[in-house]
């Protein structure tokens, strides 16, 4: 079977797609989807976010070098794509989609209390590379629903229904395939192939 060769492009899928809650310090507070997220280090906790300059989110992630990233599930998958297509200079996101604000407890944004997991974080560098920005940001704490813990007190990922972003496309995550390293765990009643 052959491939097509395609002009250079960002086929790097799927993606989170999460929610960004900022503010501005005076009252006004939004809500950004981005997708153009992920991991930068571990120690520090740190990860990136990527904004056009253009949003209203970017004013407020400039002037007050906070945001908290809110991952997103099943149940948010309208309030995901509504906030990537409305703007807060038009709209308040969170009265018009009932979205639950929570204070967060190290930054001025607030945590969206819908959301599984919030992230606080504390930007350190913004990197201006074309049609984005990269803000670095380091995490400060995060927050996790009680309900989504398992018998053994650790967070489950799947009992929140979580939500990718896909080449224009939402999609629901399917089921575990294995934990890191089980290709290599040693089965006592089975001989594996390397």
């Amino acid at each position: 079977m052959g491939k097509q060769i395609w002009k250079a492009g960002n086929m790097l899928y799927p993606l989170p797609a999460v929610l960004v809650s900022v503010t501005d310090g005076q009252g006004h507070d939004n809500i950004i989807t981005v997708a153009w997220t992920g991991t930068v280090c571990s120690d520090p906790p740190m990860l990136s976010i990527s904004v056009r300059p253009e949003r209203y989110s970017h004013k407020m992630l400039l002037e007050t070098g906070e945001f908290v990233v809110n991952l997103t599930t099943e149940k948010l998958a309208r309030a995901t794509d509504f906030c990537g297509v409305r703007s807060g200079r038009d709209v308040d996101k969170f009265a018009c989609l009932g979205l639950k604000k929570e204070k967060a407890s190290q930054v001025a944004a607030p945590l969206i209390q819908d959301s599984p997991v919030n992230i606080e974080c504390r930007i350190t560098e913004r990197r201006e590379l074309g049609s984005h920005d990269m803000f670095m940001a380091r995490v400060l704490c995060v927050h996790a629903g009680e309900e989504y813990m398992d018998a053994g007190g650790r967070f489950d990922l799947s009992r929140a229904r979580p939500i990718v972003y896909s080449h224009g496309s939402y999609h629901g995550l399917g089921r575990e395939l294995g934990h890191f390293g089980y290709s290599i765990k040693k089965n006592k009643n089975k001989k594996t192939n390397p």
